[in-house]
């Protein structure tokens, strides 16, 4: 096979070359024949594990030329239960690999034993075990100088390491484990170098919540200190940071990110699991990281994803029919290029959209431009070539009302998608990224661009892949950097498909992970309370920057595959506006009793947020208008406005047309007529009074102040007679009523004639009845006493 790829096309390789690979295959003539002896072994050993197996920790120079050195290192470990002996590690070049299928092939099966891979390059390049005990890692590093490699023409070889030993079930020499990668050969610059976009992003999840102190600088609170883990020395945005400033990249950031780290930098305040929060300390952490992003991005371009990376798949599929949804996204957008500018102080990039895993439809595509964005970063094995074309297109492609799809290879960008936390693993993804771009770049002379857009949050281990790739690629001889708006602007190939895929080619596997409706129904009603809320405000920012941003976290693309959680943020962030939303309220009343025709009904509006409340109306309304008016209405509306951590009462005036409970609602309403707040209801208990009763009690009250006027007239005079009737005797002398004068004249009445005995007299409203003096009969005409007696209307003239 070897052989047969050296004669492909023009080679540079010596004769020598050819006579030695011709030789190596020769020897092993009667080895094969000795196995073709034993048609059972090789499948037996194929349909179980490898007895040995070889992990490729590190190839350097991922790719080699013209006097380099290759140096490989790795372990082997006996995975068998009998001992290895005789084992050595050797090297093997296999063939030149034409297609990018065939790289593909060969990154299915790295370990398979039955797919041989050319002979070995032996000689003093090997490593030598004497024994391999069952369990025991070795290590083995191998350097060989790139010439004796014996590498033929420009393009990607298969590269194999291999152990070969000897059991003491198979007592001959064979190979128990081997390792395939691949090795790039182009040992001087390309005639056309592909023109290479690699993003990197700086995007994590949403840290910050709604929630915000209540202070002056509204402390923010933290979910948790996740993020501060991250941008720690060694976390995995910090490693991003370190490994991605010194390489040519176009940085993808999400604002969100920024204005996290931003906030982490002053004070700021991490939510417990039982509601309660507690002080941040990490402000020098997030400090430094800020700091080391302000000086990576100088003179680098900088694309900024609308704030909090909105999942567009999932706007599309299931927000846009909810009211409002496509708002949130314009915010997202004008808000990006603010924060980045503030933060970095750059200016970035806006106009590009960045769907999940550059997966498209035709919904997805018209909510990606409609804040704006006139290029979508598409990839393509979503965006699949139908023409045929046996190289791979330039990334942009223009598909109609002037947007262009920017198409990443799919190929290169899930090159480091898998679990790389083990050297062997990380070494293969580069070898296999650095195999297919220098595949690329051979297929055809014509100037191309190609955009390579990795996962949205690479780990740590994933990070350091994909830098040790750029770095070698930045280093060959077959590929330039290029930033991501000169690839967008570059001209599109006239082959290459234009045609969107249709939403139901759009993947299950994406679908099923994408925000459903009923999110996007929480965001819009928890807008509607947002914009209930804030009109009554004196300051509207306080709330409008921090729940305006949540809404934008509700819609990130970060929380796919991550339901719960992102259910507990959007409840949380509704909960809190709910309960800032209740500390202006009314206070509960308790039944209250109206006597009379009218009074007077106070209803108390509290305001418990640290800044004054206005535009506000309250409105307190009767169930029986009938029987109870409210300012002569049957409702009646009062403005309100209250200060900071204060309450008001308000006065309404009422009139009573009957007796009887009548129940009252107070409400608050804003001033554009929407409810504000929970109604209070209670009742009022009339106790109204009629005309026929009040003119009964006048009356009882009249009799009342002329009784008592008539008792004080009757004892004036009754006094004022008294002092008559002993004023002479006071003065001496005896008049003829004293009783010490018996001859002494009667008396009655200074303005009435003398009564005879027995004889009753009429006077004014008395009636006075004359007594003989009991002591002297013999004088009956004397008087010694009156005795008054009320007039009963009998006494009259004569009588």
């Amino acid at each position: 096979m070897a052989e047969a790829a050296d004669f492909q096309g023009t080679s540079a390789s010596p004769a020598r070359r050819w006579l030695r690979r011709t030789g190596a295959l020769l020897a092993g003539v009667p080895l094969l024949a000795g196995l073709l002896q034993l048609p059972t072994a090789v499948p037996a050993q194929a349909a179980s594990a490898n007895p040995v197996s070889v992990s490729l920790d590190s190839l350097s120079p991922g790719a080699p030329t013209d006097g380099d050195t290759v140096t490989v290192s790795g372990t082997v470990t006996n995975s068998g239960k009998q001992n290895v002996t005789g084992a050595h590690v050797g090297l093997r070049v296999g063939p030149l690999l034409n297609t990018r299928s065939a790289i593909d092939a060969v990154s299915r099966h790295p370990d398979d034993l039955r797919t041989r891979t050319g002979p070995e390059v032996g000689g003093k390049y090997v490593q030598k075990f004497a024994k391999l005990a069952p369990g025991v890692a070795q290590h083995f590093s191998i350097s060989v100088p790139v010439d004796q490699l014996d590498l033929g023409q420009d393009g990607v070889y298969e590269f194999g390491v291999a152990l070969s030993g000897q059991t003491s079930a198979r007592p001959w020499d064979q190979v128990l484990g081997i390792q395939r990668t691949f090795l790039p050969w182009q040992p001087s610059d390309a005639d056309t170098k592909t023109r290479t976009t690699f993003l990197w992003p700086l995007i994590s999840t949403s840290h910050m919540t709604a929630r915000t102190g209540a202070g002056e600088l509204q402390t923010p609170v933290f979910r948790n200190d996740d993020l501060a883990k991250e941008i720690s020395p060694g976390g995995r945005l910090a490693q991003m940071l370190d490994l991605g400033k010194d390489l040519d990249v176009t940085w993808v950031i999400d604002p969100d990110l920024l204005a996290s780290v931003d906030a982490m930098a002053g004070s700021y305040r991490l939510q417990d699991e039982d509601g309660t929060t507690k002080a941040g300390s990490d402000q020098a952490v997030a400090k430094q990281w800020l700091a080391k992003l302000q000086k990576a991005v100088v003179g680098k371009e900088v694309i900024a994803l609308p704030f909090a990376d909105p999942d567009l798949a999932s706007l599309a599929h299931g927000g846009t029919s909810v009211t409002g949804s496509l708002s949130h996204l314009k915010d997202a957008t004008d808000v990006a290029a603010t924060t980045v500018k503030t933060v970095l102080h750059v200016t970035p990039t806006t106009d590009f959209a960045w769907p999940v895993e550059g997966a498209v439809d035709p919904s997805i595509m018209k909510v990606a431009t409609s804040a704006g964005a006139d290029r979508v970063i598409a990839r393509s094995d979503s965006l699949q070539e139908t023409a045929g074309l046996p190289y791979t297109p330039s990334a942009a492609r223009p598909v109609g009302g002037g947007t262009t799809a920017v198409v990443s290879d799919a190929r290169l960008s899930t090159a480091f998608e898998d679990d790389l936390t083990k050297a062997g693993s990380a070494t293969l993804a580069v070898q296999q990224f650095l195999a297919q771009s220098l595949e690329v770049n051979a297929q055809t002379d014509a100037q191309r661009s190609v955009v390579v857009a990795p996962q949205r949050m690479p780990s740590a281990s994933q990070a350091q892949a994909m830098a040790k790739a750029v770095q070698e690629l930045q280093d060959g001889t077959w590929s330039q950097a290029q930033t991501l708006t000169a690839a967008a602007k570059a001209k599109p190939d006239p082959d290459a498909t234009t045609r969107i895929p249709s939403t139901s080619d759009y993947p299950s596997s994406l679908r099923r992970q994408e925000l459903p409706r009923t999110a996007f129904e929480q965001i819009a009603r928890t807008q509607d309370k947002l914009d209930n809320f804030k009109v009554v405000l004196s300051d509207q920012s306080r709330v409008i920057t921090p729940f305006g941003r949540a809404i934008n976290r509700e819609m990130s693309a970060s929380w796919r595959g991550r339901g719960s959680e992102a259910d507990s943020f959007r409840g949380d962030a509704e909960a809190w506006l709910d309960e800032l939303t209740d500390q202006v309220k009314l206070i509960d009343k308790s039944e209250t009793k109206l006597s009379g025709r009218s009074a007077t009904i106070p209803v108390t509006v509290q305001n418990n947020l640290v800044q004054p409340v206005s535009h506000l109306v309250l409105r307190l309304t009767s169930r029986m208008p009938t029987r109870l008016k409210i300012n002569g209405k049957a409702y009646d509306e009062q403005l309100v406005e209250v200060s900071g951590g204060h309450s008001q009462t308000v006065k309404f005036t009422t009139a009573a047309n009957a007796n009887g409970r009548v129940t009252v609602d107070a409400q608050l309403y804003t001033q554009d007529g929407q409810e504000y707040g929970d109604p209070v209801s209670f009742d009022v208990k009339v106790t109204e009074v009629t005309p026929t009763v009040m003119l009964v009690i006048g009356g009882g009250v009249l009799l009342l102040v002329l009784a008592g006027f008539r008792m004080y007239t009757q004892r004036k005079r009754a006094a004022a007679r008294q002092a008559d009737d002993e004023g002479p005797g006071a003065e001496g002398g005896e008049t003829d009523d004293d009783p010490g004068n018996p001859d002494a004249p009667e008396t009655v009445s200074p303005t009435s004639p003398a009564p005879r005995p027995g004889q009753r007299t009429r006077c004014s409203r008395v009636t006075l009845r004359r007594t003989p003096h009991r002591k002297t009969p013999t004088r009956p005409g004397r008087v010694r006493e009156w005795t008054v007696e009320r007039c009963r209307g009998r006494c009259g003239p004569g009588r």
